[in-house]
């Protein structure tokens, strides 16, 4: 999966929300957006899913222009929106079952390696903030489509919770074939999930750089503690600054 955005331009009314915005997702990355509350990048997001229909540029995946369609990625929320009628695992089935792909078996694996294999049958009421955003993002890993886009999953949660959370996902992320684009505010976050990370000013967004991160994987929580990451962290404000 390749995702290509061209000269992306969009407004609400007279306001300019997004200018100019390029950049490349390739097969397998993952992508962070990173720029101030406000700049944009929940509109980004939308235009990606065909939510809204750009006033100019083009949207490609795969050399097929997507531009304006949507059906081509999975998408989690701020918020888990699991239904509270369904249990955790009709939850985490849902987008397959809206393609006609629903595997029972392979959804039941999932929430195992989530530790959520004796809650398959409890209802969201029942689950904390943590494990509401597992079911979360195994709903969006068992939809067809090979692009997620997560917005800001982690926001909500509690500090311990979040750099928990944030563990799992990579360690899921790289036992699956899929490309993730990640909005969030957190350069912290961005740097420890990212192989590329996306900097977009505000009023309106553009990008402001585009910076590829260089630490290996697999990582863990001592990448916080290093020297380099102390040194990127600092980079990236100037950047932000700037």
């Amino acid at each position: 999966m390749s995702l290509h955005i061209e000269q992306l331009h969009h407004s609400f009314g007279e306001k300019k929300i997004l200018s100019a915005i390029s950049f490349t997702a390739q097969d397998g990355e993952f992508v962070s957006i990173l720029g101030p509350s406000g700049s944009g990048k929940s509109t980004l997001f939308h235009l990606i899913g065909g939510v809204l229909k750009p006033e100019q540029g083009q949207i490609m995946l795969n050399d097929c222009d997507i531009t304006s369609e949507s059906g081509n990625m999975s998408y989690m929320p701020q918020s888990p929106s699991l239904f509270p009628w369904r249990t955790v695992l009709q939850n985490a089935m849902l987008g397959s079952e809206l393609a006609g792909k629903a595997d029972e078996a392979q959804a039941i694996e999932l929430l195992q390696k989530a530790n959520l294999g004796e809650m398959v049958n409890a209802y969201p009421h029942q689950l904390s903030g943590g494990m509401k955003q597992r079911v979360a993002f195994i709903r969006a890993l068992l939809s067809p489509q090979s692009l997620i886009c997560l917005d800001e999953p982690f926001s909500a949660l509690d500090s311990f919770t979040k750099k928990e959370m944030q563990q799992w996902l990579l360690n899921m992320w790289e036992a699956y074939d899929k490309s993730i684009l990640f909005i969030t505010h957190d350069i912290e976050e961005a740097l420890f999930l990212s192989d590329k990370i996306i900097i977009l000013s505000t009023n309106p967004a553009t990008v402001k750089a585009s910076i590829k991160i260089p630490f290996k994987r697999p990582r863990d929580e001592q990448l916080y503690l290093s020297d380099e990451f102390l040194k990127w962290r600092k980079k990236i404000v100037e950047v932000l600054k700037g």
